[in-house]
């Protein structure tokens, strides 16, 4: 590029020195003209791929929620917000937050130091099991008859019991089937045929709408958890990373068919 460069100018801009070359008197001077707008085209050029980097968001994603919710919706966003660049990444419930994500969907109780929080969806649970489990056990007509079927387990181990007693079922519950660390794995137990789930209804919706899976009882049990979008106090969020923001909010309570 100096060849063509000196080609143009009729003059040379190097000379050689020893093995090398170094900038002649004139390309000492040639450079000390156009040094500024050099500056000036490097600052132009950052700040324009600063604004390129910036359509990309990224959210961190519980599993299951990713599945059950979020990835089914994701097309509708889109195909409305088609500049925008959206990166999922993982996130397990031991380690919902990362600082490499602008925002982040939390399930708890809200409170997070460091955390702005708004509630997105119910973590609401019911029992559900597959439809080959009941053609296999059969239909299971009232909350008594679930204690003699197996039952999957979260970490918790007490959230059947409490469902029990709810429904004023006083007989003790032994723990007769499998725990899973996460709702993904129940997710996957109950499609197995292993046995019946207490599972958050939102997160589910897929499956139970196209009857894979089935809601024993419309009887929901709270156990004052939620989803919660989840961003830091202390950063900036971009105009692309408010899109998302947004459409998370107008989404939170529509079904499929009424996402936009």
């Amino acid at each position: 590029q100096l060849k063509v460069l000196e080609g143009y100018l009729q003059m040379p801009l190097t000379e050689r020195q020893g093995r090398g070359l170094i900038l002649s008197q004139q390309g000492r001077d040639y450079y000390r003209s156009i040094r500024a707008a050099f500056n000036v085209l490097r600052q132009a050029t950052g700040h324009l791929l600063e604004q390129v980097q910036t359509r990309q968001v990224t959210i961190s994603l519980i599993p299951l929620f990713g599945m059950g919710w979020f990835i089914p919706r994701l097309p509708g966003f889109m195909r409305a917000n088609p500049q925008t660049e959206i990166n999922v990444v993982y996130a397990n419930h031991r380690n919902y937050l990362s600082d490499a994500s602008d925002m982040s969907i939390r399930f708890g109780n809200g409170q997070w130091a460091g955390y702005q929080s708004e509630k997105l969806i119910s973590g609401q649970m019911v029992p559900v099991c597959s439809r080959a489990f009941l053609r296999l056990h059969g239909h299971i007509d009232t909350p008594e008859q679930l204690l003699q079927m197996p039952l999957l387990h979260d970490e918790e181990r007490t959230t059947w019991q409490q469902w029990f007693i709810q429904q004023g079922v006083k007989r003790p519950l032994r723990r007769s089937g499998p725990m899973f660390e996460d709702g993904l794995l129940t997710l996957a137990g109950v499609q197995a045929g292993l046995g019946c789930a207490l599972m958050r209804e939102p997160l589910i919706a897929p499956y139970l709408e196209s009857g894979e899976l089935v809601k024993i009882f419309d009887l929901p049990i709270d156990d004052g958890r939620d989803y919660y979008l989840c961003v830091r106090q202390d950063g900036e969020m971009s105009q692309d990373g408010k899109l998302l923001q947004n459409w998370l909010r107008r989404n939170s309570n529509l079904s499929l068919e009424g996402e936009g």
